[in-house]
């Protein structure tokens, strides 16, 4: 058991560097070499484990996936709020968490990297099904659709995490907090509107650290 223990340990280290390595240089410049070296073990301990740097990003793919389902696990509740709430979570962790921010860099240059692609889309299958749940519950103002809604807080969400990588400010609440007050009172049925937070209700933000 005690070796089990390390080898998990060893290989949840490795995916970590991998991810620090990957976000700050890119995956073509990242080494397995500096990767192991950054772990703190050796490159027969990282082969053991990844067969190859490709292995190694789809491992801090799957890793990502696995927050980004903490962030979107579903609660009870208003629809809208809690997607507020998640749009919030994601960003935070976007700023604190470097697998799931490295998931989502390698999103963008790896199409060869199974569980790394569709992280996006995951993304927004998630922000569609939330939508079309606010719809059901009568939440949504006559006027702009659901899905027109969702494309909205994708793209919104994917610019932050743009400019997050040059300027913290824009993974602080401030930005996603101004945009949800623009848009919840065009978005909001007028009778939930002022039930709603654009802040975030901090004590439900899934995928809190």
């Amino acid at each position: 058991m005690a070796k089990q223990e390390r080898a998990v340990r060893t290989r949840n280290t490795l995916i970590e560097s991998a991810a620090e390595l990957f976000d700050r240089d890119g995956y073509d410049v990242a080494s397995l070499s500096t990767i192991s070296a950054r772990a703190g073990v050796s490159s027969g301990a990282l082969h053991f484990h990844f067969t190859s740097k490709a292995a190694l990003a789809d491992a801090v793919g799957q890793a990502a996936a696995q927050r980004l389902e903490g962030i979107t696990r579903q609660e009870a509740g208003c629809a809208l709020q809690m997607l507020i709430d998640a749009t919030h979570a994601l960003v935070r962790n976007l700023d604190q968490d470097v697998v799931l921010r490295a998931g989502f860099g390698l999103n963008d240059s790896l199409e060869h990297v199974r569980a790394v692609v569709g992280l996006r889309a995951k993304w927004q299958e998630w922000v569609e099904g939330a939508f079309a749940r606010a719809e059901g519950e009568c939440a949504l103002a006559p006027g702009p659709s659901a899905r027109d809604a969702a494309t909205v807080v994708v793209a919104v969400t994917a610019g932050l995490e743009i400019l997050g990588r040059q300027d913290a400010w824009w993974l602080s609440r401030a930005p996603l907090t101004r945009f949800w007050g623009l848009l919840l009172p065009t978005l909001a049925e007028s009778s939930c509107l002022d039930s709603l937070v654009a802040s975030g209700t901090k004590s439900k933000v899934p995928g809190a650290t």
